[in-house]
This record gives C-alpha cells, sequence and structure tokens, in this order.
C-alpha cells in the first residue's frame, strides 16, 4: 500500500482555520470523522491527547505529526493539512507549526499498513520535499508530490542497500545507532532518516536499527557493534542496551536524533561520550543515566516518578477514606462514638478499610519509584522498604522522601562495588546482593535517619493541626499562589506534593486545610480564563473566546494546565493576574479553615468539603478578581 492510498482528498485540509494546537486538534479528528475513517470522534481524539501527552507531535521545521491507533480508526488513513499563518503546537523548537500529518491507524493493522506509515516519516526529512508541499494549493498536488517522492525515495533506498556491503571495505568511520519512540510510528523512522543523512554529508559511515511497530529492522550484529567507532542511542522506550558494553555511548530522546544529529554524530565519534556498562539487567535507554540532564534535572525527574505513581494510591485511597466519614454522618453515629466515625456503621467501615488499605501504600510506592527512578529494578524493595519504614517510625512524608533517594544512591554504589565480581557471580546480583544488602544497608540507615524526621514531622502536623488566623491565610494564600505561577511545573507540583503528604495526616481531623487551599489556587487560573474571556471579548481572539468555554470545564475539575496557552502567549500579563487570584482564594480558604478529605477532584468532591457553599464562593471570587486584571491589561487584539 503506497501513501497516496492512505492520503485520500476527503480527508485533507488545504486551509486550517485553527490557531491553537488544541483547536487544531478538534479540526482535523473531525474532518477524519466526517471522511469517514474513524467511527467514533471520542476514543480516536483520546488517542491522540495521550499520545501528545508523552511528548509534543510538533516535530519542528513547521511539521507536526500527531497520530493513534486504536479501535474507532476504520481504515488506516494520512489527514493532511495545512496552515497559512501557523499554529502553536508546542513544537520541539518552539516554532509555528504550517503542516500536519494526522495519522489514524487501526487496532491489529497489518505490516504493510505500518510500512506506508514509516515512509511518510522519512519523506519529510527532505527540505525540498517539504517545500513543494507548503506551496501545493488543491489536494490533487499534494497527492501527486507524494507519488513523485515515493518513486525517488525507493530508487535512493535501493542504491543504499547496494553500497550497504561496501561499508566493511571502506576505512572511514563507522557508527552504529537505534532509535526508538513509544508508538513507533512517526519519530523513530525520521531519526533514523535524520542520521543517515547528516552522517553521509559527513563523510561517515552508519547503520540504524530502528525499534518501530514493524518490531526491529536493520538489527545491529555483534560484528557490526565490535567494528562501530562509537554508539547514538536516540530512544523513548526500552531497547536492548547490555549488547553496547564497553562501547562509547551518547544516549538521548529519539527527538535529539530528530533536531540535532550532527551534534550526536560528533560527540558518539568524539571520544568523550561515555563508557557504557552493561549488568545482568535489561537496562532501558531512557532509564541510563550516563546522559541524562543536569543534577538538578535529575533529582527533579526521580522525585517526580515517585509522585506519579503515588498519586493514584492517595486519591483512590483518600476518596474512598473520604466517603466512608460521609456514610457515617449520613446514617448517623452516636455522639459517644464519633470517635470511631468513618468505621461505626458496617457500610462505612468497609470503604474505610478498603481506602486505608490503598493509603498504606503511598509512602512505600513514593520512596521505591523514587529508588527505581535512580537505580532502576533494584532500587524497587530498597525503596519500598525505606517508605514502610518511615510510614512504622513516624517520619512520614519527609521521611519516605528521603528514604527513598537514600535507597537508589544506596543500589548505586553497590553496583560500583560489585562491578568487579567474577562473571560466574554475575547472574545472583541482582536477585540476591542487591536486594539483601540493599535492604540491609538502608534499613539501618533509616533507623537512623527516622530519628530526627519523625520530630519535623510531629512538629509540622502539630503547626497545620493548630492552623488559624493568620498563620493560615498566609500559608494558604502562599500555596494558593504558588499553584499558579508555573501551571503544573515544578512550583506547581511542589505546592500540590505538600497538599497531598498534610492529608495523610489530617483524615482522623476531617481533612487538610492546606489540601483545600491548593486546590482552589489550582482552579482558580481556568476559571479566570473563562472570566477574561466573557467579560472582555474585545480583546480576544475567537478561537480564544471559545477555548475560554472549555476552560470553565478544566477550572471545575481542578486541571491547571487549560490555562497553559493563555500563559505562554502572553506570561508578563498573565501569570501575575493569576497569583493574586489564586493567593486571594487560598487565603480566604485558610483563614475560614475549610477542610478538604480529598486530593483531587475539583467540584466532583465538593460535598467532602467541611464547608462547600463557601468554598465554591472563594474560588469564585479569586477567578472574578484574576479575570478581571487579565482583562484589564491585556491588550486588545490587532484586526
Amino acid at each position: 500500500m503506497d501513501i497516496k492510498d492512505l492520503l485520500i482528498k476527503d480527508a485533507m485540509i488545504m486551509d486550517l482555520q485553527a490557531t491553537t494546537k488544541k483547536a487544531a486538534i478538534d479540526e482535523m479528528v473531525q474532518k477524519m470523522y466526517d471522511a469517514g475513517r474513524i467511527s467514533t470522534i471520542d476514543t480516536y481524539k483520546e488517542g491522540i491527547l495521550k499520545r501528545e501527552a508523552q511528548t509534543s507531535t510538533g516535530l519542528g521545521d513547521g511539521i507536526a505529526m500527531p497520530h493513534a491507533k486504536n479501535s474507532a480508526v476504520k481504515e488506516a488513513t494520512v489527514l493532511f493539512a495545512k496552515s497559512k499563518n501557523g499554529v502553536d503546537y508546542e513544537s520541539l523548537d518552539g516554532q509555528p507549526t504550517y503542516l500536519f500529518f494526522m495519522i489514524a491507524a487501526p487496532e491489529g493493522a497489518n505490516d504493510t499498513h505500518l510500512q506506508a506509515l514509516a515512509a511518510l516519516s522519512r519523506l519529510l526529512i527532505d527540505p525540498d520535499f517539504v517545500a513543494k508541499l507548503k506551496a501545493a494549493e488543491t489536494p490533487d498536488q499534494v497527492q501527486a508530490t507524494f507519488d513523485a517522492a515515493e518513486k525517488a525515495k525507493e530508487a535512493e533506498e535501493k542504491a543504499e542497500d547496494q553500497a550497504e556491503e561496501k561499508i566493511k571495505d571502506t576505512n572511514r568511520r563507522y557508527i552504529v545507532a537505534v532509535t526508538a519512540c513509544p508508538t513507533g510510528i512517526a519519530h523513530t523512522y525520521m531519526a533514523e532518516d535524520a542520521l543517515k543523512k547528516k552522517a553521509k554529508e559527513m563523510g561517515v559511515d552508519i547503520k540504524v536499527e530502528t525499534n518501530g511497530s514493524e518490531g526491529i529492522k536493520h538489527r545491529l550484529t555483534d560484528e557490526d557493534i565490535a567494528r562501530a567507532d562509537g554508539v547514538i542511542v536516540a530512544a523513548d522506550k526500552k531497547v536492548e542496551m547490555n549488547r553496547f558494553n564497553g562501547k562509547e555511548l551518547v544516549n538521548r530522546p529519539v527527538s535529539d536524533g530528530i533536531r540535532k544529529p550532527e551534534e550526536l554524530i560528533n560527540l558518539a565519534l568524539s571520544g568523550d561520550a561515555p563508557v557504557y556498562h552493561g549488568n545482568s539487567e535489561d537496562t532501558s535507554a531512557n532509564e541510563e543515566k550516563s546522559d541524562n540532564g543536569t543534577l538538578g534535572q535529575r533529582i527533579y525527574k526521580d522525585l517526580m516518578n515517585g509522585v506519579s505513581h503515588m498519586l493514584p494510591f492517595v486519591i483512590g485511597g483518600g476518596i474512598m477514606i473520604a466517603l466512608s466519614f460521609m456514610i457515617d454522618q449520613f446514617m448517623g453515629v452516636p455522639q459517644s462514638e464519633l470517635a470511631n466515625l468513618g468505621n461505626y456503621n458496617q457500610i462505612a467501615s468497609w470503604f474505610n478499610q478498603i481506602g486505608g488499605a490503598a493509603f498504606g501504600f503511598m509512602l512505600p510506592v513514593l520512596a521505591g519509584f523514587i529508588a527505581s527512578s535512580i537505580a532502576d529494578r533494584p532500587g524497587l524493595i530498597a525503596g519500598f522498604a525505606a517508605g514502610a519504614l518511615a510510614n512504622a517510625g513516624g517520619a512520614g512524608f519527609l521521611g519516605a522522601l528521603i528514604g527513598g533517594f537514600l535507597a537508589g544512591y544506596v543500589i548505586i554504589f553497590l553496583k560500583k562495588l560489585f562491578k568487579n565480581l567474577p562473571k560466574s557471580l554475575e547472574g545472583i546480583k541482582a536477585i540476591l546482593f542487591y536486594p539483601f544488602f540493599g535492604l540491609m544497608i538502608t534499613g539501618f540507615l533509616m533507623l537512623l535517619v527516622n530519628v530526627p524526621m519523625k520530630a519535623i514531622n510531629d512538629g509540622l502536623n502539630g503547626f497545620l493541626t493548630g492552623l488559624s488566623g493568620s498563620n493560615a491565610i498566609l500559608l494558604g494564600a502562599l500555596l494558593g499562589g504558588m499553584m499558579a505561577i508555573d501551571l503544573g511545573g515544578p512550583i506547581n507540583k511542589a505546592a500540590y506534593v505538600f497538599g497531598t503528604a498534610t492529608l495523610a495526616s489530617s483524615v482522623a481531623q476531617g481533612g487538610s486545610i492546606v489540601m483545600a487551599a491548593v486546590m482552589a489556587g489550582g482552579m482558580v487560573p481556568p476559571l479566570a480564563i473563562f472570566v477574561a474571556t466573557r467579560l472582555f471579548k474585545n480583546k480576544f481572539e475567537k478561537s480564544q473566546v471559545d477555548a475560554g468555554l472549555t476552560n470553565i470545564v478544566m477550572g471545575l475539575s481542578f486541571v491547571t494546565e487549560g490555562a497553559i496557552p493563555f500563559a505562554a502567549a502572553d506570561p508578563i500579563r498573565v501569570i501575575p493576574s493569576f497569583v493574586v487570584g489564586s493567593a486571594l482564594a487560598g487565603g480566604l480558604v485558610g483563614a475560614v479553615g475549610i477542610k478538604l478529605l480529598a486530593p483531587h477532584g475539583g467540584i466532583f468532591v465538593v460535598l467532602l468539603l467541611s464547608h462547600p457553599l463557601l468554598y465554591l464562593l472563594f474560588i469564585a471570587i479569586g477567578a472574578i478578581v484574576s479575570g478581571v486584571i487579565y482583562g484589564l491589561v491585556k491588550k486588545p487584539v490587532v484586526k
């Protein structure tokens, strides 16, 4: 099946009207549905958004390739869309996107479809081809451009295949590479072609293995690897790494293979690339630490790995516990049994037991996955044990956080310590040495850590339990404002993680004031966008006014990130406006002492608040204040 068979005229948009990423996706998905290529909009769009959440498919150089493979797709299709003015699609290079290729692959698509989709990715590396597409005015011209490019590409690949056998006879420098992306449809093959093209320009021989939806193609042999002067792994998913043991290896995201092929090739040949040391675990490319950002970035990544795995336990368990309180309140509890609220009636007790079981995993999971991010799978047992010891020893969230990092670096230390063991013992390191010594060392360290951390944790809990007056107002305002500063970034997440940590120790007291302030502050920015686009319509484009409507849903659902497109477009005016309203809402919540029993949910958990109507009023006040400030300082749209 050729690309032109997938690139049908009915699924082309020659003048895309959208100006934002969300609107562009909506317009293209609707066109895909209108052309009869998908059965349901929501299912297919969910796949598109899930892929975008991993990393933007805006590849840079004005090109985006959103793609999804799911049950909503009737026939494999490539939708072509062209924007005259460009769309802010959060591309890797930060530049506007003009050409879109939305790929729809049905579940169980055969290799023929996947080969055609991979071929599309390879064609887009050629700037002359891209220029011709930008100049095309009709669907017929688009198809003709692809037809001519495919024929030229086939001839070029035949020539490359014939030349590959001659590589062994040359004295030129030689490198090997592996490319892989989570879906294996687009980025994998674009990185392959970018590396091959740049290597050809530099006079370097290269062989690239692709780990895509088609499976592994051009697999590197032991002979290839042994002969190579360097190795490049451009991957965002697990690839086989132990075969590169002892080779100088450059390990980067697949996007760098597309955007920075020359940099990667030069580093692989420089002699300065880190030497990869394999072990008995099949380490994945994206977990290797040899070339993965600054120390601060790695610490943040490790922490977020623990937090992201912890949150489902906190959210699910916390809401179940909260429901047990509600059930008991609804069914009635004698005054003398109020201490057993949540456990008095049998139904409430069941909810409490289930929620408590999930909640009990919170600290072990946090520490376990921090350690796993640092030291791979061997870190799990030491990390889980550190979290459990922090929980049992009263060190709480802060103790588990420190324990996770301790466990991870203890395993790193053990890997270096056992690095030169005889090969006969290689197989038992991961199943015996790392678990036993990691657990023993981490466990004894945690017994020491728990002493000061318990004192700090008890003091913090005492402060939070007794929050009232100016202390509660200031803390609520601070955390509410933090939620609006970077809208889902490190500062926002720091406030949110602090809120969830206080929730664990405040369930028995009816909930956390801190968590209530955090959620209020996070709900304000999207709602402020709604207010501003309603009151100051003349200062916004039509697409922004429309986006304001979706922000009310996101705001009420506690999805702070809904305001990001507006903040990114004008941060100097938008961010301060948000911070004022969010801090006001958080401060008002703290002043009244409103408590929340759930760590997420927005209006869907409003009944789990101690004063639900006042809470909604304070959020509305914050949103109106932020919306009005934003509307007043924003410059009118130039027609």
